[in-house]
């Protein structure tokens, strides 16, 4: 499985200061040291953490595919189309949540939605949606020209931590297991984030036909004590590493 970091924690630690350290594109290169497979950034309408000039450096410096999260603004589009990331995920975003709070709603606006995620591709940029592991809504990111989709992990994680015994996980995972499935059979490649940390994402490896995992927060956390390398390297070895996988017995 691959595995994306997500820098923006970074750039808010840089920001909460006003300073121009700490760098989110220092960062990156780290990340990559350790063994990341791609950068993620979010550039959001507030410009609360990743700025406009973050990511056009990220996308000349890095070596590793840039993942570029947006909202499916005008704005944003615009902008994507013209720095050409190698994929962008399309978020919902609102302006007073503290990080994303669920997947897209492909009920509302999808015709938009379809004509931005052509605009995309007509630009050479793969083109995921993050949604929740609905089957339906998997079914609408296909419909609409959608190459993959994320699917939001923020709710599984949350309930995961209530959790007090192993066939309560075992149930847990079904769901998300069910949604790669569906992903996977529509021929979208399947990633996965959103809360996801040291102690849940070897659930990860269970789910069929997942290519990638988005984690930020976990791993910048983490870094603060063994560096950003070490991070990367250790959330690498645990959703990999078959040693790691969770079996019925040991859950």
């Amino acid at each position: 499985m691959r595995l994306g970091v997500n820098i923006d924690h970074v750039a808010t630690v840089r920001n909460a200061r006003g300073e121009s350290y700490p760098s989110p594109v220092q960062a990156a290169v780290m990340a990559e040291l350790g063994g990341a497979d791609n950068i993620t950034c979010h550039l959001r309408e507030d410009r609360r953490h990743i700025r406009d000039a973050d990511v056009r450096m990220l996308k000349d410096t890095i070596q590793v595919p840039l993942n570029f999260e947006i909202a499916a603004t005008e704005e944003m589009v615009a902008y994507a189309c013209d720095i050409v990331p190698y994929a962008v995920t399309l978020v919902p975003e609102k302006r007073q949540e503290l990080t994303t709070e669920g997947g897209l709603d492909l009920n509302d606006g999808v015709r938009k939605l379809e004509s931005n995620i052509k605009r995309l591709r007509d630009r050479g940029i793969m083109v995921s949606l993050f949604v929740e592991g609905d089957p339906k809504a998997i079914a609408i990111a296909a419909k609409i020209g959608a190459q993959a989709i994320e699917i939001h992990t923020g709710h599984w994680c949350t309930a995961m931590q209530k959790l007090r015994t192993t066939p309560e996980a075992w149930r847990l995972i079904k769901g998300l297991q069910e949604a790669a499935q569906v992903g996977h059979d529509l021929g979208l490649q399947v990633h996965v984030g959103h809360g996801l940390n040291f102690v849940n994402a070897v659930w990860m490896q269970l789910l069929p036909h997942c290519e990638e995992a988005n984690i930020g927060h976990a791993m910048i956390a983490r870094a603060l004590f063994v560096g950003l390398p070490q991070a990367v390297a250790e959330m690498k070895e645990l959703i990999n590493n078959p040693v790691h996988r969770p079996t019925q017995g040991n859950g």
